[in-house]
């Protein structure tokens, strides 16, 4: 049979792909390119102009690999035009200090990765009642008063109590994004 019957179906797959790749990795797509730029309007152009590049290029991504990184990629030399285009302005930075920009911002983006995966282990090790109490004292609206009151205790206790979990919740992390030390 022949497999160009239904090309529009796999457009849309692709295209489904692409929105979720690229939906999911927005955000530190942002922070990246913010590390190299002077101004959040710079930002959100050149996120746009990403966006774009990283569609007409998106027949070229292969899924199984890693889309921040290829997306990093391509995000790096769209700074880098457009900051060309915009070099008769005096806040551009020397492309060599862009450069070291983008390796930080992607080291940083690798942290955050980290640092986010080492947070839903600790919390999965947890209580389902220490969880929710991590997260009701972290929810906007929520007063610590009102869920010490509501757990029949003081507010110094919750406190203490809220205090004690805090911690271990950090040593926990700390203890999963330790980087190993460099071998001689």
């Amino acid at each position: 049979m022949d497999d160009n019957r239904n090309p529009t179906a796999s457009e849309d797959a692709r295209y489904e792909l692409f929105v979720e790749r690229f939906a999911r990795n927005e955000a530190a797509l942002r922070r990246f390119a913010g590390s190299m730029l002077p101004s959040w309007s710079d930002v959100d152009e050149v996120v746009q102009r990403t966006a774009i590049a990283i569609w007409r290029k998106f027949d070229q991504f292969d899924p199984d690999t890693d889309f921040m990184k290829w997306a990093c990629v391509i995000t790096r030399f769209e700074v880098l035009a457009y900051r060309r285009k915009m070099a008769r302005d005096r806040l551009v930075f020397r492309e060599d200090v862009m450069e070291l920009m983008a390796e930080e911002g992607a080291d940083e983006i690798d942290h955050r990765r980290l640092e986010h995966d080492a947070l839903e282990t600790c919390l999965a090790a947890m209580s389902e009642k220490e969880r929710r109490l991590l997260t009701l004292a972290y929810t906007p609206g929520v007063k610590i008063t009102e869920l010490a009151e509501e757990a029949g205790s003081t507010a110094a206790a919750f406190y203490m109590r809220l205090k004690r979990l805090r911690r271990r919740l950090m040593t926990c992390m700390e203890g999963k994004t330790l980087e190993p030390e460099p071998v001689p």
